[in-house]
């Protein structure tokens, strides 16, 4: 079982709900899915350099809003160390999602994130925005 978290910079709720989809789903798809608030699991507020390791330890995939991951050297590094999977999702503006622009965009991109994250290599990193259909290969 593939564990998904759902970084702080979302609702928790939103982990709860999309696990209670994919439980329904794991009976008859052959990869089966297990989504987590990083809030539930590792606590409000936890720094990334504690969560990190230990989530790539496991094997698994985190969806984001925190493009700094990505773009600050030791983050990225540690990311691919411990061979996490990511998903970057670019909010519209600074500001970010709302609660139902994000429940919008996870629905919408949630059969593209079980396919990229079963079918690619870890550590990897994906970004997109609103706007795009697909998701991006970072390098």
């Amino acid at each position: 079982m593939t564990i998904i978290y759902i970084d702080e910079n979302f609702a928790p709720q939103l982990a709860k709900s999309l696990n209670l989809i994919q439980e329904h789903l794991n009976l008859k798809e052959k990869n089966r899915y297990k989504v987590i608030s990083i809030q539930d699991r590792f606590g409000r507020g936890v720094q990334d350099e504690d969560w990190i390791p230990i989530a790539g330890k496991e094997g698994a995939i985190v969806i984001t809003q925190d493009l700094r991951i990505q773009t600050t050297r030791h983050q990225r590094d540690l990311y691919i160390k411990y061979g996490l999977g990511v998903f970057f999702m670019k909010a519209p503006s600074k500001k970010g999602f709302s609660f139902w622009e994000m429940t919008m965009q996870l629905i919408k991109r949630w059969p593209e994130i079980k396919k990229l994250s079963s079918k690619t290599k870890r550590p990897f990193a994906f970004r997109c925005t609103s706007k795009q259909l697909h998701f991006e290969l970072l390098d």
